[in-house]
């Protein structure tokens, strides 16, 4: 569960936005005031800026941070406005009450929240009267303590030194991030992190100095409880294990942070964590119920102290557990699932059925908030949302997987989120269930075909979800997916063409893996023919990039310009790559997703399409840099296609079918080398990339990604010729990723993180001569478990399954891709169609020893 994805939830039943791409709120902060004459206002993402006419700011400095609550926010802008217009200095401020709830809300970004007013100053000195002033006019306004900024006084004032201007820079991992300017001019990350961070190069400002001791006075010495770990943050606040130190009791702390981590009717952390108290007070006895133990304040925060229950949140058993994400899982390992499965469910439902004896609705229920211990007895814990029975509305928390339609009140929404988790235990896919109720007969029915469990187990929880009118399970047809695709297109915007995955609102609506690049190309590729509206749609919106675009392949203008030349638009194609080509781009990550890998793949096609010079020694330019730069660098922290070294790797061997050097060979086989470091093979025989509390099988950052790679290579260098070295270990390695592309189930469909990614690994196989025991036709069916409809058309829901989506990384272009590739396997994708023979044969090659051949025994062979 990814819970940045709630935030984009929250404007479109269907498709993830943003409410910054919402043009005009209906109710907007001071929306009848006017600025004077001598002054401007612009709107910029969820910010409307005012300034005053020729005011010149300095690149960076102190700004002055204000934060409110939903119900002063109004009237201390209205303070902050006069004051700023009365001394012309710049402000901006979030454009309306709805962008300041869910920058506050629960899972809002930490770095960010809180952050309502931003002021200006020009220097040290104005910095210093404006904190003064400002918190002398906004004494006994209160509002959420911002995390990244240092707090002036008991007020809703914060300071924080950061960037004025829109300036970028490469971060360590090679990203485009917002940047500043060190003592030396150098440009640096400017840290937007939940803590106060100050520059090493900065001084504090004397005046500032009481404030930050008054910060760092905060001490839990005080409290009879020994906090000893951290379990997980949100905006709202921690929770925490730790030792009642009067008992040596093991317990659980929750805190609560005032004003912030607000719900959808605004309530905060710590009203929510008084009413579990009072509710938790209230089942006190409920064998099934996680007892409270204490509620006590710190400062402006509050704690709830909560018994510490042994067990695993269900979600995590249920991966353990799961027979369908195995292949070849036998009828004694599914009955002993499915009796497991059924235990556990008979005890959740009497839990609630006593909660509801106690006249209040628990309405939290899901997989990650029951805890099952080792003789498989169940806990329900977090009551935050469980009130009494007639309180009005629906729960103001919700996991969108169990959560019930708003038209369900009272103990209804218990019933439909046991009804979900009736098909979820079995069939964990009910998230989809939010966009196509109907989708329940579907899995019902996939579940009896595997599950032993008895008849008309499932159908009074379909009932319950979909209500009384059956619906007939879908099929995955092209047609109706390409024009699910195109009914979804909306050229009035400028920001994305096609909706997608929330990295849209990241990295942009453009590119490759997230946006228009991405899908006309897949569109084209998978045969549903070419759209000159559209792409001239696109070609407008790169002509003149926008400032901080990313460069890379799947994220940036490399993947646009590899696209534009696909689409058959080569003068466009070479425009936008003159452009990169003039950037700093020779500090990019080295990885194929945004790095080097990515743009050298990108540039040795396009010079060999177009035979472009520029393009051509650029080509060769990247490959020496990435040779050197991964020859000296350290341990990765991450492997698969998109982030690891099985990106260089393909580009070594790309290289190497360009000019027959076995230089590149060899250095495809040390990247390989890196990535296998990384992966764990399990007792069922699969090999996956160990990401340490979980093994991925998937496309992007998984298995099957390094198992392209790895059959591109054995495809050249058959052990036999190239020396025993790596022969049996990549062969091995091989066929164990074999072996995790035959699972019934993966969670997702998309291509990088999903089902069609897997689809696309088995066809790139069978593309390249490699055996197909019916598994790609297999998987192909196994594709329409996610299909939904849309708008009397098909579609693929995207990440998290909570939105639908049509990009390539996540979406129905890619689920489209995989399914032409399914029928035609010579389709690929990029740099992934079929290896080419090299341009000179490396086994009878005078001189095998080049510079980069060198370096790779030197730095990356072990």
């Amino acid at each position: 569960m990814d819970e940045r994805y709630d935030t984009y939830c929250a404007v479109d039943p269907l498709f993830y936005d943003s409410l910054t791409n919402t043009k005009a709120p209906a109710v907007a902060f001071l929306a009848g005031r006017e600025l004077p004459a001598g002054w401007e206002r612009a709107a910029k993402d969820d910010w409307l800026i005012c300034a005053p006419d020729g005011d010149s700011l300095p690149a960076q400095g102190w700004k002055v941070h204000v934060s409110a609550r939903l119900d002063n926010a109004e009237r201390v802008l209205g303070v902050v406005w006069d004051y700023c217009l009365g001394h012309r200095i710049a402000f901006k401020y979030l454009r309306a009450p709805q962008m300041l709830l869910m920058r506050n809300a629960k899972y809002a970004a930490r770095g960010a929240s809180g952050k309502f007013i931003t002021v200006y100053p020009h220097d040290d000195a104005e910095l210093e009267r404006i904190c003064a002033e400002l918190s002398e006019l906004l004494d006994g306004e209160i509002g959420p303590t911002i995390l990244s900024d240092l707090r002036y006084g008991p007020g809703p004032v914060h300071v924080r030194y950061g960037g004025f201007a829109a300036r970028y820079c490469m971060s360590d991992d090679g990203q485009v991030v917002p940047a500043i300017a060190n003592a030396q001019g150098t440009l640096v990350p400017d840290h937007r992190d939940p803590v106060f961070h100050l520059p090493d190069w900065v001084e504090l400002p004397e005046f500032l100095a009481p404030h930050l001791a008054a910060r760092n006075a905060v001490s839990t010495t005080q409290i009879p409880y020994a906090i000893s770990s951290v379990l997980h943050f949100s905006n709202g606040g921690g929770l925490y294990t730790g030792t009642d130190t009067r008992t040596g009791a093991a317990v659980v702390l929750k805190e609560g942070r005032p004003h912030a981590g607000l719900d959808a009717t605004g309530a905060d952390a710590i009203t929510r964590l008084r009413r579990e108290h009072e509710m938790l007070t209230a089942l006190a006895g409920v064998p099934q119920v996680v007892r409270a133990h204490d509620l006590f304040a710190l400062g402006e925060h509050e704690f709830l102290v909560l018994e510490k229950v042994d067990g695993k949140p269900l979600n995590r058993e249920l991966v353990q557990r799961y027979p369908l994400t195995r292949p070849g899982a036998t009828e004694a390992e599914l009955a002993a699932f499915t009796g497991w499965a059924m235990h556990v469910l008979d005890q959740v439902e009497r839990a609630v059925r006593a909660i509801h004896e106690r006249g209040i609705v628990y309405g939290d229920l899901h997989l990650f908030n029951i805890l099952v211990d080792d003789d498989d007895r169940i806990t329900l814990i977090d009551f935050e949302v469980a009130r009494p029975v007639g309180a009005p509305g629906p729960p103001a928390l919700r996991n969108q997987a169990f959560a019930a339609p708003r038209d369900r009140t009272g103990f209804a929404v218990d019933e439909y989120a046991l009804a979900c988790l009736r098909l979820a235990l079995f069939l964990p896919l009910t998230a989809m269930l939010r966009l196509a109720p109907g989708k329940a007969d579907h899995l019902a029915e996939i579940i009896a075909a595997r599950f032993p469990v008895p008849d008309d187990y499932l159908t009074d929880a379909v009932r319950v979800i979909r209500g009384e009118d059956p619906a007939a399970p879908l099929t995955a047809d092209r047609t109706a997916l390409s024009a699910g695709i195109l009914a979804s297109a909306t050229p009035s915007r400028d920001d994305r063409l096609f909706p997608g995955d929330i990295e849209q609102f990241r990295s942009g609506g453009l590119g490759f893996a997230y946006g228009a690049a991405g899908v006309l190309w897949a569109l084209r590729t998978a045969g549903a023919g070419s759209f000159p509206d559209h792409e001239q749609w696109l070609a407008d919106r790169v002509r003149q990039p926008a400032s901080g675009s990313r460069l890379g392949f799947y994220d940036g203008l490399h993947g646009i310009a590899y696209a534009l030349h696909e689409l058959g638009r080569r003068d466009e194609a070479l425009a936008l790559l003159e452009i990169c080509l003039d950037q700093p781009w020779r500090h990019l990550s080295l990885d194929l997703a945004s790095g080097l890998a990515g743009v050298g793949l990108s540039l040795t096609h396009l010079g060999r399409a177009t035979g472009e010079p520029r393009v051509i020694a650029a080509a060769d330019e990247v490959t020496s840099l990435l040779a050197d730069r991964l020859g000296q660098a350290a341990p990765a922290t991450s492997a698969g296609l998109h982030r690891g070294a099985s990106g260089p790797a393909l580009l070594f061997l790309h290289r190497y079918e360009e000019t027959g050097d076995p230089a590149m060979l060899e250095l495809a086989a040390g990247a390989l080398r890196r990535d296998l470091r990384h992966c764990v093979l399990r007792e069922d025989g699969g090999l996956y990339v160990d990401e340490g509390w979980r093994h991925m099988p998937y496309l992007a950052h998984g298995s099957v990604g390094i198992g392209i790679v790895l059959d591109r290579y054995l495809r050249h260098a058959p052990d036999h010729e190239f020396g025993d070295e790596f022969g049996d270990e990549f062969r091995d390695a091989a066929t164990a990723v074999r072996k995790v592309a035959a699972s019934p189930f993966y969670a997702q469909s998309g291509m990088f993180a999903g089902r069609a990614g897997i689809i696309a690994y088995l066809a790139t196989r069978v593309a390249g001569g490699l055996e197909d025991d019916g598994e790609l036709s297999r998987q192909a069916d196994a594709l329409s478990w996610h299909v939904l409809p849309y708008r009397d058309r098909l579609a693929f829901p995207g990440d998290q399954l909570l939105r639908l989506s049509m990009d390539l990384a996540t979406g129905t272009a890619g689920a489209l891709l995989a399914l032409a590739m399914a029928g035609d396997p010579s389709i690929g994708l990029p740099f992934h169609t079929p290896a080419l023979s090299p341009a000179t044969d490396f086994r009878r090659a005078e001189e095998p020893s080049t510079k980069l051949h060198h370096q790779e025994r030197e730095g990356v062979q072990p």
